[in-house]
Formats: C-alpha cells, structure tokens, sequence
C-alpha cells in the first residue's frame, strides 16, 4: 500500500513497484485514509509519507501498527531530519528511506521490510543507533535484563544494524541455520516476536558497539 499526498508521486512509485512485481493493493493520500483503507485491505508493508496534512504519517504509523501487528510500515519521505527518523520509529516505523533513493534501493528496502528486516537510509541507522544509545544511558534499574550469550549480543548487534541473516553469516563466519537458530534463541529470551522487535531491542539499548572492537 503506498501512501502520500502527492498524487503523481503517490502514483508513479505505486505503478513502478507493480511493475517490479509488487501487488498493490490500495493507495491513499492522507492519514485518515491510510488507516482506513489498511484496515481493510491489510497490506503486508505500507509506504509511508510523512508530510500528509492535518494527522502526519507518524500518526497513521501508529495507528496502522497498534491495530495491524502483521503489516510493517516503511517510511519513505523528503525528509532525512533527525526528529523525523526517531518520531517514525517510535511510532512502530520498521524502516525509513529518503525520497532521494534510486528505484532499486526502494525495490530492496520494501522486499526486506516484507521480510521483516529493519531497514534504513544509509546513514540514519547510525543516527537512531545514537539517540537510542545516549536514551540507554539513562540510570535505569527498574528491570532485570535478560541474560544473552556472547554470540547471541554479536548478532542482535548485526540485526540492529540492517544486516539481513545471511550477511550476519557471512559476517560472523557461521552458518545461515546457526544465525536463525541464534535469532530465535534471543527472541524467545526477550519475550519478542519478529525481527523488527528486536532491532527496536538492541536500538533501545543500545547494543551498537562494532563486535570486532570488542576483541
């Protein structure tokens, strides 16, 4: 589903992604729409706006999220601002992409999202990785936090940071069965239930340290 209020843009992309062999199955141009028309038609990734008039994307992001755990939403708008970003994810955003992307890194980003990868502009993964890692450093003792294995903290890094299962294999030298097994192994500890909670996981505690600095 893609949502903007621009109905050239709104058009165009939708048309270029049904020819890359996307379905399409609805289209809006502002938010009151978009969560309408996503309750009903329940689309499995959302393309997301920001700038969408009275109720911004940020809160059709919500609205759509809280009420449709299965349909992620990826953010594709004009704006790379830092607020913007953190505001998005938040909200439920899976990912964020600048309208400034080329057609192939759009096709990417909406196959991955569909995946359930989290998946960013270059460079604004760096951007919410800090602001979620100064937020971590906040005294707060209120909850144990569960205890992960070395290997399992590598790994839910290497999520954090966009890198799907088989590049974290290629990463880590380990197999792609070893990196799932690895996966599900910390969802179940961390009471998670998709890939998309867990780079929000690691993100909120900012668990972005490069594994190599470690050593």
């Amino acid at each position: 589903m893609v949502v903007d209020d621009h109905p050239m843009w709104r058009e165009g992309v939708a048309r270029d992604l049904q020819e890359r062999g996307f379905e399409i199955v609805a289209t809006a141009g502002d938010a009151a729409s978009a969560v309408r028309i996503a309750k009903a038609v329940r689309p499995n990734v959302v393309l997301m706006d920001l700038n969408l008039g009275e109720l911004s994307g940020v809160d059709a992001t919500l609205m759509i999220t809280s009420e449709l755990p299965n349909t992620r939403v990826l953010v594709l708008s004009a704006s790379g601002e830092h607020d913007d970003v953190l505001q998005a994810v938040k909200a439920g955003a899976s990912g964020y992409l600048v309208k400034s992307a080329s057609s192939e890194e759009l096709v990417e980003a909406v196959t991955r999202t569909a995946a359930g990868d989290a998946v960013f502009t270059a460079g604004l993964a760096g951007l919410v990785l800090g602001e979620y890692r100064r937020m971590a450093a906040a005294p707060d003792d209120s909850e144990e936090k569960p205890q992960l294995t070395d290997r399992e903290t590598e790994v839910l890094r290497l999520v954090a940071k966009g890198l799907t299962a088989r590049q974290i294999a290629n990463r880590l030298v380990i197999s792609h069965r070893t990196v799932e097994n690895h996966v599900q192994s910390t969802l179940r500890k961390l009471q998670l239930h998709n890939r998309v909670e867990l780079a929000r996981y690691a993100i909120e505690h900012g668990l972005d340290s490069e594994p190599e600095a470690e050593k």
